[in-house]
């Protein structure tokens, strides 16, 4: 892809992730040259690749929209996440040094004190809780590894359970986090996997038990 093409790709990407293009969202390919600031070509280009990666569908009448998901879609989604950063979670665990140990701490206190203020802050728990895993994924050491988690949707379902999570929820994701940390720490690498793969599917059955869908 050319450089511009790249530009709108990331920026477009990003309006999706971030949740300003929530699913359903119908894209024009006029619209997004405005906003990303290129022609039509490259938004034509980063709008395949998109579709491509399923963060767009196509209508019959050449239409496209931000992807949405069914129950099915969901499942998927959270079981090759939970295969894949459990996957990650085993090779950190045996690669990780003392600074990412470090980092992984820090971010942790940071969503410790997000969830703790009078009115959780949401905003603050997405982005540190992103950070930890990205932390994660980057000792794992496996670029093919970053790859295959990057094409999956993930944020916009993290941001929509999130939002509905209670403190006992919102405690219970601080505490597997301290245990991943421990786990790390002693490079437990089965203990790792198990600790990430309970993460993941606690998350599906709290994202299924708040917003149901078809």
């Amino acid at each position: 892809m050319s450089k511009a093409s790249e530009r709108a790709y990331a920026e477009i990407r990003g309006l999706i992730l971030s949740g300003d293009a929530p699913p359903g969202t119908q894209l024009t390919e006029a619209q997004l040259a405005d906003i990303c600031g290129v022609s039509r070509t490259p938004v034509r280009e980063a709008l395949r690749r998109l579709e491509t990666e399923l963060y767009l569908i196509r209508s019959d009448s050449q239409r496209i929209f931000v992807a949405d998901w069914n129950s099915d879609d969901l499942a998927e989604m959270f079981t090759l996440r939970a295969m894949l950063e459990a996957h990650a979670a085993g090779r950190a665990a045996t690669r990780i040094d003392g600074a990412a140990l470090d980092h992984l701490r820090a971010a942790n206190d940071r969503i410790a004190a997000a969830a703790a203020a009078d009115t959780p802050d949401v905003a603050t728990f997405l982005s540190e809780n992103r950070c930890f895993h990205d932390i994660v994924i980057a000792a794992a050491g496996s670029p093919r590894l970053a790859a295959m988690l990057a094409a999956i949707v993930e944020q916009p379902v993290v941001r929509r359970t999130a939002a509905r999570y209670s403190r006992t929820e919102l405690a219970r994701s601080i505490h597997e986090h301290g245990e991943l940390i421990q786990a790390f720490a002693t490079r437990d690498a089965d203990w790792a996997r198990a600790v990430m793969t309970g993460h993941i599917r606690r998350a599906f059955h709290a994202f299924s038990a708040a917003e149901p869908v078809a």
